[in-house]
């Protein structure tokens, strides 16, 4: 049976023609449409209907693909690259699609980059996996039943946001189904390094999409009862008594290169309070040590070697955190990093005060190994709203550096002993309850260079990252729910 209607993207008659050479002779394969702007050519004889569009990634776009899908599912593509299916894939994903009643599946396939074929595996779509640059590959395989149900509960227009808000949507009627098979071929233009991709939601040139997106995350957490309105619980800055103010937390693990500037950044500010430096190390293995022993003259700093040897950097902060010695207030600085200045301490603790709040983010400046600065340039995540922060951020992929918290407060939280996400995970532990306090300037350098853990990453490393934050996101997603 003829079963599925192909929605393609078409630019032009050369740019269709591998994929429609690919998808015609299929047998599943009912109406093939190709989704033209009205700028682009006349594909009248191609002999397929053609779909006139703003973009694909419309919501009107959405709406016509519901207007004229007739078969029992919809094989939108999402790429103007040539699509290759595999031997047989359209009759699998029927079969999947029959057995599990997916609203939507998606699968792992094969990559062209640069004319060299790779795998390219995907995660399963949690609950709280509301990031939109969840990667779903291009081929997403929607119930045309469902597909019609969501575009009816969506009253809103999305110009950029389209086809998120309609994952979003045929989420709430039925799971979406990762399938772990290699299903099809797609080449990839984008060959960014991961460290670069990361940055994309915070670059201002895309601020009118995050805008969109913003928007449809945040109806569907009103959809899934999972809103959180702009009332926070208050913050008394007032208890315990702590001997220091603050306390500048930097955990290490053989940074022989990056540590004497992160030290000599820690222990040059400029302060009207008391405060200190702790030194989480995790047996470090090269010249780390015998390098911040050097500083061993200055009081305000604290070494300590944890005698156990399981901790990641969540179970490094720990320590610090329950240290007799830790401040009031505890300040991210990375051993990779540095303050952008000898007030930056200042500055933190500062808003603390001023904005009344348990947790503040900072703004941060990328630069080399050299502080000279490289793009995306300085990252102020000026798309959080005090109204709307706590809701956007299970969308957001980070909360921006450095981060600072107050002390009792973090003592009833803790952070996850993770190496990846522990201070994502506590910005929405906190956000569930208090406001995060922002400063827009910039007050820290982040710095990249060829030995950074973050720099470049292969795809199952980016994979075992979001799946993690996706669990984060899952976690305080059910939490918020039971909030209600």
């Amino acid at each position: 049976m003829k079963r599925i209607d192909c929605f393609i993207p078409a630019a032009s008659y050369h740019q269709i023609a591998g994929t429609l050479a690919n998808l015609t002779p299929l047998h599943p394969v009912n109406k093939i449409f190709l989704l033209a702007t009205h700028q682009e050519g006349d594909f009248s004889d191609t002999g397929h209907e053609v779909i006139r569009i703003d973009s694909i990634n419309s919501w009107s776009t959405v709406k016509k693909i519901a207007d004229v899908v007739t078969a029992d599912y919809a094989l939108i593509y999402t790429k103007y690259t040539q699509l290759k299916p595999g031997y047989l894939s359209l009759e699998r994903l029927v079969q999947l699609a029959d057995d599990t009643r997916a609203g939507m599946l998606y699968s792992d396939h094969f990559q062209v980059i640069e004319e060299k074929r790779r795998k390219m595996p995907l995660i399963e779509c949690q609950e709280g996996a509301l990031r939109d640059d969840f990667n779903f590959g291009s081929v997403l395989f929607y119930n045309a039943l469902y597909l019609k149900k969501a575009v009816s509960m969506v009253s809103s227009d999305y110009v950029h946001a389209g086809l998120y808000s309609l994952r979003l949507a045929v989420s709430r009627l039925a799971p979406l189904v990762h399938i772990n098979e290699y299903l099809y071929t797609e080449i990839e233009t984008d060959t960014r390094k991961s460290g670069e991709k990361l940055f994309d939601y915070v670059d201002p040139k895309n601020r009118e999409v995050q805008i969109d997106m913003e928007k449809a995350c945040t109806e569907h957490l009103k959809a899934v009862g999972a809103y959180l309105p702009p009332v926070f619980t208050p913050v008394n800055l007032e208890e315990g008594h702590f001997e220091f103010e603050a306390t500048v937390m930097i955990p290490v693990f053989n940074r022989e290169r990056t540590i004497e500037d992160a030290v000599k950044s820690a222990l040059e500010q400029k302060t009207s309070f008391p405060y200190n430096v702790i030194i989480v190390n995790h047996h470090s293995t090269d010249n780390t040590v015998p390098i911040i022993e050097k500083y061993s003259g200055d009081p305000k700093l604290i070494l300590v070697t944890p005698s156990r040897d399981d901790l990641f950097v969540g179970g490094l902060w720990n320590t610090a955190l329950n240290h007799p010695k830790c401040g009031k207030f505890l300040v991210q600085l990375d051993s990779d990093d540095m303050y952008s200045g000898t007030d930056s301490l200042e500055t933190i603790v500062k808003a603390f005060y001023e904005q009344q709040c348990a947790m503040v983010v900072g703004t941060y400046r990328m630069t080399d190994f050299d502080l000279n600065t490289i793009p995306p340039g300085i990252i102020d995540h000026r798309e959080w709203t005090p109204e709307n922060g706590r809701n956007n951020a299970l969308r957001i992929n980070g909360l921006g550096a450095p981060r600072a918290f107050y002390t009792p407060i973090l003592r009833t939280i803790l952070l996850p002993n993770t190496n990846y996400g522990e201070d994502y995970g506590l910005g929405l532990r906190f956000s569930r309850n208090y406001q995060i306090g922002r400063i827009y300037e910039v007050v820290y350098n982040c710095r990249r260079w060829e030995g950074n853990s973050d720099a470049a990453l292969e795809p199952e490393k980016v994979n075992a990252n979001n799946l993690y934050k996706d669990r984060l996101r899952t976690w305080e997603l059910q939490a918020r729910k039971q909030l209600r």
